[in-house]
C-alpha cells in the first residue's frame, strides 16, 4: 500500500476538448484526482464517458486542454512532446484490451520493445529484465514463441510483461480482460492483484464489477465528470431511459 500522502499522479481541474472540423467535443471537465503510490485504482463508467481519455492523460499519451497535470511531483502538462515521451517510456507501463503484440516478433522481442531506446541499459541488462518479467507472468517457457502460437490469456500475460519491463512507476490497464474468457480474465486479474500486492501502482479501466472490487478504490465517470458511487448507481438504474433523457441529465453535476 502507498505511503501516506505520497502521490504519483495529480489532476487539478482538468478538462479535455477535441476539435472536429467546426465542432468541439468536451470529453472531460473539472477532473480532480490523486493516484497514490502503491494504490490499485479502478475507473468505471459507461461507453463514451471519457475513461480511455482519462487513462491517456494519466499515462502522458495526451495533455489536458485545461487544468494542471502532475506526475511524480513534476508538472507535465506544459512539457514538450519529446520530453513527455521520454518520461512516459521510463515510468509508465500500458496494458491494452487488444494485446497489441507484434506478430512477426517473438515473445521475448515483444517484451524487449520498451527498452529499445533505453541507452542506460546494456544488452545483457535488457535480456535480464526480459527474463525477469516473463518469469513474473509465468511465460519464460514461451520466450521464443510468436503471438499467433499463444492463447488470448497468454498474449495478455506477455503484454503485462512488456508493460513491466521498464519498471514503471504506474501500470495502466485499459479493459485488460475485455478480449478474454472468464477463466483467462481471472488469471490476468490475479496477476494484476499479485503485482499490486508487491507494491506496483495500478490504474485500471473495467466494465466488470467482479474485477473492480479487487481495487482499493473506484472512480466513477459520467458525461466526462467524476461522480460519487451513489449518483453513479442511481443513473445506472435509469439506463433504460438513456443518458440523453432529461431526468438522467438532471442528476449530473
Amino acid at each position: 500500500m502507498r505511503a501516506q500522502g505520497e502521490l504519483i499522479v495529480q489532476l487539478r481541474n482538468v478538462g479535455k476538448v477535441f476539435q472536429t472540423d467546426a465542432l468541439q467535443h468536451h470529453v472531460l471537465a473539472g477532473i480532480n484526482l490523486d493516484v497514490g503510490r502503491g494504490e490499485f485504482l479502478s475507473i468505471a463508467g459507461p461507453s463514451g464517458c471519457g475513461k480511455t481519455t482519462l487513462l491517456s492523460l494519466l499515462g502522458l499519451l495526451d495533455t489536458p486542454t485545461d487544468g494542471q497535470l502532475w506526475f511524480d511531483g513534476m508538472r507535465v502538462d506544459t512539457l514538450a512532446r519529446q520530453e513527455r515521451a521520454r518520461l512516459r517510456n521510463g515510468r509508465v507501463g500500458f496494458v491494452f484490451q487488444a494485446f497489441n503484440l507484434i506478430g512477426d516478433l517473438t515473445v521475448a522481442q515483444n517484451v524487449a520493445l520498451p527498452l529499445t531506446f533505453r541507452a542506460d541499459l546494456t544488452r545483457r541488462e535488457r535480456q535480464e529484465r526480459v527474463e525477469e518479467v516473463l518469469s513474473e507472468v509465468c511465460m519464460t517457457h514461451r520466450m521464443k514463441s510468436y503471438p499467433s502460437q499463444l492463447s488470448g490469456g497468454q498474449q495478455q500475460r506477455v503484454a503485462v510483461a512488456r508493460a513491466l519491463v521498464g519498471r514503471p512507476s504506474i501500470l495502466l490497464a485499459d479493459e485488460p480482460t475485455g478480449n478474454l474468457d472468464l477463466r483467462n480474465g481471472e488469471i490476468v486479474m490475479g496477476l494484476l492483484s499479485h503485482l499490486h500486492a508487491a507494491g506496483q501502482t495500478v490504474c485500471m479501466v473495467t466494465h466488470d464489477e467482479r474485477f473492480r472490487s479487487l481495487a482499493d478504490r473506484a472512480v466513477f465517470l459520467l458525461d466526462g465528470r467524476v461522480v460519487d458511487e451513489k449518483r453513479f448507481r442511481d443513473i445506472q438504474a435509469e439506463t433504460d431511459c438513456g443518458l440523453d433523457d432529461p431526468r438522467v441529465r438532471a442528476m449530473l453535476p
